[in-house]
């Protein structure tokens, strides 16, 4: 009977296998050590059903009894491993979210780690031994699935086994509500706990929750039907004695694809056991691996590669953000010698008859009688200038608001200049001519 999963299944495996992989490196960085332990294990879990794929795919002969040992313990381990992630990961999320202080001491986070290699570790392997209590033989070989555990089907299995999954998954919705409940309620503290937590942002912080809250409502309901098919699909004995249920327990029990796939139940059973830990894979990357900060690890890894064969990143372009200095110069318009007549931001052509006069204006209702002065022939700006009393001509006038200065530079015959004194009013103050 061929599988109608191959080969869709093989490259969801390796690919779980792989995609994980990537956010790895700043999560550790971060001391994200629940995440680091998701990836650890939903990797790991999808390298061994990508390799049980490939070797018994159409066969139940078995070629590497050792691989098996080793494969059915990761499968084990995985099921309980993953949920701890999980839980482990909704644990800090509301230590964070219920935090009386902004810093977080060096040894609180050894004791963080600590805690959470005890549950994503030291958990799962007290897990895996234990599973030897209900071995009934060494292990089975189902056609184009590969190893799988050999559990006796007893109460005593359900209580070793079967729950756990749901226990974990029950415990980390609790820490779920908790945390939406503490989020809530410390908004300030946890604003400020992120601004002085460069590892931790509010971006990855949600990104984390949605991937601890899809995990809950993945493995929680899967663990309560993965009972409801043991207790239903096989009969379930009593646990009699240690000798009995570990007789012959060096038997490999291999099951053609014709007779497992033809119990729905065995069928559902199996292929929910493959696929969910290759899927955690996936739902992890699709949270963490479009994320800004992997976005920029992609980018360094592609000119890094590239690099290799000559290719260089491009450099992007400095753009001046100053602004010019805007300066209008008035010259003579032809060559034939005629002025251009004045515009109202030049001033006029010099006259030799012209005098100086420090006469302030009169001003009638903001309206007002403007007196153009010509340029100081001697080329000097006329502020430079100086009266007869030593007084500078620009500083006679402080009547009223203080005066801002604007200059402009005109050039003329002689290349004299003027300036004008303008009032924020956009009135002039003072003025020569």
């Amino acid at each position: 009977m061929s599988d109608p999963t191959y080969p869709l299944f093989t490259v969801f495996a390796f690919f779980g296998f792989i995609l994980p992989l990537i956010p790895l490196p700043w999560h550790l960085l971060a001391y994200n050590s629940g995440t680091c332990y998701f990836i650890m294990w939903s990797s790991i879990a999808s390298l061994n059903q990508f390799v049980n794929s490939i070797v018994w795919k159409g066969n139940v002969t078995n070629w590497a009894p050792i691989w098996c040992d080793i494969s059915i313990r990761i499968m084990i381990g995985a099921s309980v491993g993953i949920p701890a992630s999980s839980l482990c990961i909704n644990r800090r999320l509301y230590h964070i979210a219920s935090v009386r202080a902004v810093s977080v001491t060096r040894a609180e986070k050894r004791r963080a780690i600590l805690i959470d290699t005890l549950i994503c570790v030291l958990f799962p392997v007290l897990f895996i031994a234990l599973q030897y209590v209900i071995q009934g033989h060494r292990f089975n070989l189902y056609e184009d699935v590969g190893c799988y555990p050999a559990l006796y089907n007893t109460a005593l299995a359900y209580v070793l086994n079967s729950m756990w999954p749901v226990i974990l998954g029950l415990i980390s919705a609790t820490y779920c509500i908790l945390t939406l409940r503490a989020f809530n309620r410390r908004r300030v503290e946890f604003s400020q706990f992120l601004s002085t937590n460069k590892s931790l942002t509010l971006g990855r912080y949600f990104r984390l929750m949605a991937l601890a809250t899809t995990e809950i409502c993945c493995t929680t309901p899967l663990g309560i039907a993965m009972i409801i098919i043991s207790a239903t699909a096989t009969p379930v004995g009593p646990w009699r004695s240690w000798a009995d249920t570990h007789y012959n327990f060096g038997a490999v029990r291999q099951i053609p694809a014709l007779f497992w796939r033809a119990s729905p139940l065995v069928v559902a059973g199996i292929e929910a056991t493959r696929w969910v830990t290759v899927l955690a894979s996936w739902v992890f990357f699709a949270f963490f691996g479009f994320a800004s900060e992997a976005r920029k690890h992609y980018a360094k890894t592609f000119w890094a590669v590239v690099g290799l064969f000559g290719v260089e990143k491009p450099q992007p372009q400095i753009k001046n953000k100053m602004m010019p200095m805007s300066i209008n110069v008035h010259t003579k318009s032809s060559q034939s010698g005629k002025p251009r007549p004045p515009t109202p931001s030049s001033p006029p052509p010099y006259s030799p008859g012209s005098t100086l006069d420090t006469k302030v204006p009169e001003y009638d209702d903001l309206e007002l009688d403007m007196k153009k002065m010509p340029p100081s022939p001697s080329g000097k700006s006329i502020c430079g200038s100086m009266t007869a009393g030593g007084t500078s001509i620009c500083n006679l006038s402080t009547v009223g608001s203080t005066a801002s200065l604007v200059g402009e530079v005109s050039s003329t015959v002689g290349e004299t200049n003027s300036l004008h004194s303008y009032t924020s009013e956009r009135h002039p103050r003072f003025h020569a001519i």
